[in-house]
């Protein structure tokens, strides 16, 4: 699988309010979601964005709540991908049993600028900086997370087996 789109960064702990404030917690429905995603620090974010974007961000994303809309928010919002230098663990789980590819990967925050254009092979586990040039090796997921992904998320690929 591979994923083209541009960087939007955020900080370190970007925690699940942040990514949908519980406001707008009253559906579950992807795309109504997708419309408040990063609301609790950018309010016109997804008037920003297109389909495919890539948000990176520093330590500990997805912190907070257990809530499994933030990253249902950030898919629905056509973000393709999250990268950052670490994620809360049930952040982890919730986006993969969700079908949204998150990569960790140690100075990300660093050396990917807003606005750069990324690009990402799942398959062979790289990733391209088309604007700074620079390559980095984010390894493979393992198989089964790979086509858990690939279905769109772990009750598309249940109900494939």
């Amino acid at each position: 699988m591979k994923i083209k789109g541009m960087a939007w960064k955020f900080r370190d702990d970007i925690n699940t309010d942040e990514i949908i404030p519980a406001r707008f917690l009253n559906t579950t429905d992807p795309h109504e979601l997708g419309q408040h995603c990063m609301a609790g620090i950018d309010e016109e974010f997804v008037e920003k964005i297109k389909k495919g974007d890539i948000i990176v961000a520093g330590k500990n994303f997805g912190c907070g709540s257990s809530r499994e809309h933030a990253p249902v928010s950030i898919k629905g919002a056509g973000i393709s991908c999250v990268i950052a230098e670490s994620f809360a663990r049930i952040f982890y789980r919730n986006a993969i049993n969700i079908g949204l590819p998150i990569i960790q990967l140690e100075g990300a925050s660093e050396e990917i600028a807003e606005g750069d254009e990324l690009e990402i092979d799942l398959d062979k586990g790289i990733l391209k900086n088309r604007t700074s040039g620079r390559q980095y090796e984010i390894g493979k997921f393992p198989g089964f997370m790979q086509e858990i992904i690939n279905a769109g998320g772990l009750l598309n690929w249940a109900s494939k087996q």
